[in-house]
């Protein structure tokens, strides 16, 4: 699949499943994410007066997490290139009344920002998904302020026997089965089990953080490996 086959199908599945993407991702990972999210939220530190930016934010939660830690005085940008999911990530800030939080629409391989513009970019469920794990790892590099983190909540590859076959059938039948009878979106959700089966394991990605030049990665595996954060400093 070249890049921008994959960018257009990808654009297509998010435009289409925006209004169940919620509900479905709570479904499919039985709430997990939530602890998940927060626990990383709890590892970055957040200092407040900060500025960070939040690639491939879909429906804002983890930019409206930092906003909330960030507080008044910093900034937050989420930026993602569906409109649909951006409305949705919209009406969460309005509902919050969250000043210091902006939603752009953008391309994730080519951050529309200066140099070292931010203290925090972080990626949550995104990667998988974008044409070039690299083009983009460089690109939040870029963009980061030396000293600054850049953090990835993504799906992962368990590696202990048996439970790894057990989640790799999950993904590869079930994940589709609960997007046809919940969300009406077979296709969709298929695309989504593949690009979360194809993705690299927590040692391929975290050598790849490296190799888009962050000095520093930290890596920690969550529910048996099904999910990895990689912490990185620039």
């Amino acid at each position: 699949m070249t890049e921008q086959t994959k960018m257009e199908r990808v654009h297509h599945v998010f435009e289409k499943i925006s209004n169940q993407y919620d509900s479905m991702n709570s479904i499919i990972t039985f709430k997990r994410h939530l602890a998940w999210r927060q626990d990383v939220m709890k590892q970055m530190k957040v200092r407040e007066g900060s500025k960070a930016l939040d690639v491939c934010t879909g429906t804002g939660d983890w930019a409206i997490a930092l906003a909330n830690a960030i507080g008044t005085r910093g900034e937050v940008i989420g930026l993602d290139f569906s409109k649909n999911m951006l409305k949705i990530a919209q009406e969460k800030q309005e509902q919050q009344a969250l000043k210091q939080l902006t939603f752009i629409q953008g391309n994730a391989m080519e951050l529309p920002f200066e140099d070292h513009s931010f203290d925090y970019v972080t990626i949550g469920f995104g990667l998988r998904n974008v044409p070039d794990y690299s083009t983009v790892l460089r690109e939040m590099y870029r963009v980061t302020k030396p000293g600054g983190k850049v953090v990835c909540l993504e799906t992962s590859q368990p590696t202990l026997i048996g439970y790894r076959q057990l989640s790799l059938f999950y993904v590869r039948y079930i994940m589709p089965l609960l997007g046809k009878f919940i969300a009406k979106s077979y296709d969709e959700y298929s695309w989504l089990q593949e690009s979360a089966r194809n993705f690299p394991n927590k040692h391929v990605l975290k050598q790849m953080f490296l190799e888009s030049g962050f000095s520093k990665v930290d890596v920690k595996s969550y529910s048996g490996g099904v999910a990895a954060m990689h912490m990185a400093i620039k």
